[in-house]
């Protein structure tokens, strides 16, 4: 691998300020004290800093030049509400909140980028450092946007970054149309009438019209949908009934759906609607359907990943640089993408070799209790926001 060396340098210190920030963890937009951390170690480093976006969000501005030019880094900042189970030092100190997801990492790579960028100054244009809140549930991207973000601050492209546990150290992994799938979420309310068990012609029984509905549900994915269009339709819950004795007056239906395109997940809500209400009329039941769409898809644009997978070859190797397997895991960085060109890609994170005496006997999986940050991929993911940022800068504007 090809590092700045000044970076291996500093290393030291920003993976010192990546395990403060792990050890006091704080959950979508609620980001204070990390964002006094960040905006701290910005204005240390000479760079102006603006917050406030997206309520606790921090970007950073590095200048040099002339140039009207400008790309935007991103980083997010939030952590999960879980416990960890990691009793090393750095583990967090708040029970219920944990750094399970690697934010605390993104978030010193791309300070140690910022802290090279600001010394060095390689590049003419400028370089905006976002420290995105609330990716976690909370479309931090989507209320950064809202506030301004891309009004603020002019960018030509924005990149994203994320590790991916299971993949070794010094692999890079993007793809070219979608990384990642839409995040939605449904709630359905069958309505019927209550009567004792014994009598179920009394009344309407919910329950056998729930479970019709439910298995209707997978005929949209395998008859309504294009084979080659993926989608996932996932009951979670179903809620109904308080006693053995008694038919329950409603049934309660409840989960997500996953799709790669917008156009998918539009076939699957329409379909989902129109299943839910004829199946509860022809059973003579009432409906209540709630269909909420939280993330959409996390789709790259095929130029912008094309300069990433180059940039990340000159850094990694080229055969380093692989094909990622959309995963239908979700992601808000999808908002910046609907709005500006760009990539997101991830970085091997390990298979948890690295963790320390202390770690829990869970895998290093993100959203697992047992999870922690490679401190090793800092020099790696700083490098790699430096180069992506000097190149983007120095190529013609049709990069």
């Amino acid at each position: 691998m090809k590092l700045i060396e000044p970076i291996l340098a500093d290393a030291a210190a920003i993976a010192a300020i990546r395990r403060d920030i792990h050890a006091h963890p704080e959950l979508c937009f609620q980001e204070d004290r990390t964002g006094d951390v960040i905006a701290r170690a910005l204005a240390d480093w000479g760079i102006p800093v603006h917050r406030g976006l997206g309520k606790t969000g921090v970007v950073g501005i590095v200048k040099n030049g002339s140039s009207a030019r400008a790309v935007g880094l991103r980083a997010d900042i939030d952590a999960l509400p879980m416990t960890e189970h990691n009793t090393f030092a750095h583990a967090s100190r708040h029970p219920g909140r944990m750094h399970a997801c690697g934010h605390d990492g993104h978030t010193a790579m791309l300070l140690a980028a910022a802290r090279h960028l600001a010394k060095h100054r390689n590049f003419d244009g400028t370089v905006y450092l976002i420290f995105q809140p609330a990716e976690e549930g909370g479309g931090g991207a989507r209320e950064m946007m809202r506030d301004g973000l891309f009004e603020k601050f002019p960018m030509e492209a924005v990149f994203g970054a994320h590790n991916w546990p299971g993949m070794p150290v010094g692999m890079v992994g993007l793809n070219p149309g979608a990384m990642m799938a839409s995040s939605n979420e449904f709630r359905i309310v069958v309505r019927g009438k209550g009567s004792h068990a014994a009598l179920p012609h009394l009344g309407i029984d919910p329950v056998p019209v729930a479970a019709q509905m439910v298995m209707a549900f997978q005929t949209i994915i395998t008859r309504n949908r294009r084979p080659i269009d993926p989608g996932v339709i996932s009951v979670t819950m179903i809620h109904a009934g308080e006693a053995t004795n008694v038919v329950p007056d409603s049934c309660e239906i409840r989960g997500t759906v996953r799709t790669f395109s917008v156009e998918v997940l539009d076939l699957i809500e329409q379909r989902m609607r129109d299943v839910a209400q004829h199946t509860c009329a022809a059973f003579g039941a009432g409906c209540e359907f709630e269909f909420t769409r939280n993330y959409p898809p996390t789709v790259n644009h095929p130029a912008e990943t094309e300069f990433v997978r180059r940039v990340m070859g000159e850094v990694v190797g080229p055969a380093n640089v692989v094909a990622f397997e959309p995963t239908m895991g979700a992601e808000d960085f999808s908002y910046f993408l609907q709005a500006k060109p760009g990539c997101y890609f991830v970085l091997g994170n390990g298979d948890g070799a690295h963790r320390d005496g202390g770690h829990g006997l869970g895998p290093c999986m993100l959203h697992n209790p047992s999870y922690d940050f490679n401190d090793e991929l800092i020099p790696l993911g700083a490098t790699a926001w430096v180069r992506i940022a000097e190149a983007w800068l120095a190529a013609p504007s049709d990069a």
